[in-house]
């Protein structure tokens, strides 16, 4: 068993590990780090550090597992990467089938093989026939699929991937479809990503939003800023925006952390950093911010000048706000003074 402070999950389930960088979300990827730091270590369990492996010791585990838990796969990798095999992929929803007293949460940025596999009848016949060697009952058919204890989720970081992957998500089989907006390093507007562009403020029940096919539409959204080495910023404004959406649609959100950044509340930005000056460069959100502290605009926009960046300000600029680097700890977890921690609820979820 894994054990994990992962604040939306109880353990993590690793049948393979090691991964590939696909979007900005993976630039300070802490798995790649952790198994990076043993690579060639010989006999150590990451000597080829982060390549992709299968890890067939571990696939049994979930069925040792009495207790029933919400179980993380693949915290260490991404179940859907190209040098993971289709058979081998069968055999992890093989044994999710099986142990059926668990939820699993399976969460991917190859959103495209998700959707193909999972949509494919000869896949699905493979993983009941996979599930048999597991103890799985050989009288089992498609009409058991989607698998009911089993949660699919995508990364989104930016409006970009939201636009890219929560589409695709929708159209996947699935008892419960996630989205971790984590790190989150931009604004999302969720009505962009779904059908027909139908605003969740609109929304006026569980089936009439962002329905596809019939199936359960976007039940859950993580939220949360990045943490460990060259951390970016998270802007308040984009977390508060998707918590907002996500009341207004119903739909279950959970704030995981601030990351390694938090608002400094005591120190206000009084003027425009885009007009103030030669003194001031304007840039993108910077993989490795070079300053204790930054001017960031709801836009992804920073401000940066570590010898005086707030003082010259002189009149007011909606949007603006300054973020200071605490660390993760102090940073916390609370967003408007509160924790969220709402999960999604269906018959297979562990309280």
């Amino acid at each position: 068993m894994g054990k994990t402070s992962i604040e939306w999950t109880d353990v993590t389930w690793n049948p393979t590990t090691g991964c590939t960088k696909v979007s900005p979300g993976c630039d300070h990827c802490y798995a790649e780090t952790l198994a990076e730091r043993f690579r060639g270590t010989p006999g150590h369990y990451y000597e080829n550090g982060f390549d992709v492996q299968l890890r067939p010791d571990k696939l049994e585990e979930p069925l040792r597992w009495k207790k029933p838990r919400r179980v993380f796969v693949n915290s260490m990798s991404d179940l859907f990467h190209k040098d993971i095999p289709d058979e081998y992929i069968a055999q992890v929803f093989a044994v999710m089938a099986v142990a059926s007293q668990h939820t699993f949460q399976v969460l991917t940025k190859r959103h495209a093989r998700m959707r193909s596999l999972l949509s494919s009848d000869t896949f699905i016949d493979e993983v009941f026939a996979a599930s048999v060697e597991f103890g799985g009952e050989s009288d089992w058919a498609t009409s058991d699929w989607p698998l009911p204890n089993v949660w699919l989720g995508v990364s989104a970081e930016n409006q970009q991937w939201a636009d890219a992957r929560i589409p695709v998500l929708l159209d996947t089989p699935a008892a419960v479809r996630f989205v971790s907006a984590e790190p989150l390093l931009g604004p999302i507007n969720l009505c962009n990503c779904y059908p027909g562009g139908v605003s969740p403020s609109t929304y006026e029940g569980p089936q009439e939003h962002c329905n596809v096919h019939g199936r359960a539409p976007l039940a859950w959204l993580i939220v949360g800023g990045e943490s460990g080495r060259g951390a970016r910023p998270m802007h308040p404004d984009w977390a508060r925006s998707i918590r907002d959406q996500c009341e207004s649609a119903g739909v279950a959100f959970l704030f995981k952390q601030w990351g390694e950044w938090e608002q400094d509340v005591t120190r206000y930005i009084t003027g425009n950093p885009v007009t103030m000056g030669q003194e001031y460069t304007v840039l993108n959100v910077p993989r490795k911010p070079n300053s204790r502290q930054t001017a960031l605009h709801a836009t992804g926009t920073t401000a940066l000048n570590p010898d005086n960046p707030f003082d010259p300000f002189a009149a007011g600029h909606q949007g603006w706000t300054v973020m200071r680097r605490v660390g993760k700890k102090a940073a916390g977890r609370e967003l408007d003074g509160r924790t969220w921690d709402e999960f999604p609820h269906n018959g297979n979820e562990v309280v």
